[in-house]
């Protein structure tokens, strides 16, 4: 949808605080129906009180290969609040929520994963908090997470711990990807051009007024996890599109670390040179090497860390778009061949 017929949208009093709720997934069939259901009881029920104008449901299929694409056109066939957006091949969680924003015509937003996790009844209260603090953000932190081992908790608190102690953005500890934005925000991030995009540290990014309420995350609705903790997504999201785009803490690391090692060995170097005049021979083959092998690690590793913003830099430059959409259902002037986007 352009921006032209977004504007034209949005001006209607018909779509007055009109909601549109993302929704990334891949190989859902056990949760759709469900997760369905409640949205649309929730959101029926807001829209009843005039708490909201209207609503649509954007459901970003990242290719998937289960029926869950003949499950969205079933529900979506007597009713017009299903909206879908197929990707051309998988690009990932954030690629496909960027796409949903691109395309959701609402004053309001909320994205949010597809497992029942984060439950759809806290939108109304997520709502109440935008209204009543006249907040652009409103971050859900988790109080308690069911279902979830105590590795993956603790994994989960150093990765957060992380982020908050040595990126350039306040990542708040346990606000994960399930949001509200207001549409001054939703414009700001979808004109970002980043590659590899961490949604979360963006949208603390671009400032505005934030708040955020407390919940308590549920077990997983049905079906498996699509991001186990030691997942090759995982741990390459971890770095290159949270770390890496928000902090250049590896490098001062590296840095602080070839400095502590070439102080070190020039101390070293004046007691081997003291020892040598005073006619002492220092027999020391094994320490030698130690010490070759620890600074060549210590090389290598300031070498990797360089290498990962290096990379960095090369895919920035260029310029591939995020996602490319294969098809959408249930839009205005929908387009049925193929849409590039950025």
């Amino acid at each position: 949808m352009t921006t032209k017929n977004q504007d034209k949208v949005r001006k209607s009093s018909k779509f007055n605080n009109y909601l549109s709720i993302v929704l990334s997934f891949r190989n859902e069939e056990e949760v759709l129906p469900e997760l369905i259901r409640r949205l649309r009881k929730v959101l029926l029920a807001e829209q009843t009180k005039n708490a909201i104008g209207g609503y649509e449901l954007i459901f970003v299929n990242d290719v998937s290969t289960d029926r869950s694409l003949e499950i969205l056109l079933s529900e979506a066939h007597n009713n017009k609040d299903i909206k879908i957006i197929n990707m051309s091949r998988n690009f990932g969680v954030s690629p496909c929520v960027m796409a949903g924003m691109q395309y959701a015509k609402g004053d309001v937003l909320v994205y949010m994963d597809t497992d029942l996790q984060d439950p759809p009844e806290l939108i109304p209260e997520m709502l109440r908090a935008r209204n009543e603090q006249k907040a652009d953000v409103v971050h859900t932190k988790r109080k308690s997470r069911d279902g979830e081992s105590r590795v993956k908790l603790l994994i989960t608190k150093l990765g957060y711990f992380i982020l908050k102690k040595f990126s350039s953005i306040d990542i708040q500890p346990e606000t994960g990807d399930f949001k509200l934005l207001s549409r001054r925000a939703v414009d700001h991030l979808i004109q970002l051009k980043e590659n590899r995009p961490f949604v979360r540290g963006l949208i603390n990014w671009i400032g505005f007024k934030q708040t955020t309420i407390e919940y308590n995350r549920e077990k997983r609705s049905a079906g498996k996890t699509k991001f186990p903790v030691f997942g090759k997504k995982v741990i390459s999201n971890f770095f290159n599109s949270a770390l890496i785009s928000f902090s250049d803490a590896p490098l001062k690391l590296a840095s602080f670390l070839g400095f502590l090692m070439s102080t070190g060995a020039f101390f070293f170097l004046i007691y081997v040179v003291v020892k040598k005049i005073l006619g002492h021979n220092l027999p020391g083959w094994s320490a030698i090497m130690v010490t070759m092998l620890f600074l060549g690690g210590l090389n290598l590793l300031a070498i990797g860390i360089l290498g990962l913003y290096v990379n960095s830099i090369f895919i920035e430059t260029k310029k591939r778009p995020n996602f490319i959409v294969e098809s959408t259902f249930g839009f205005d002037n929908d387009e049925k061949h193929e849409k590039r986007l950025s």
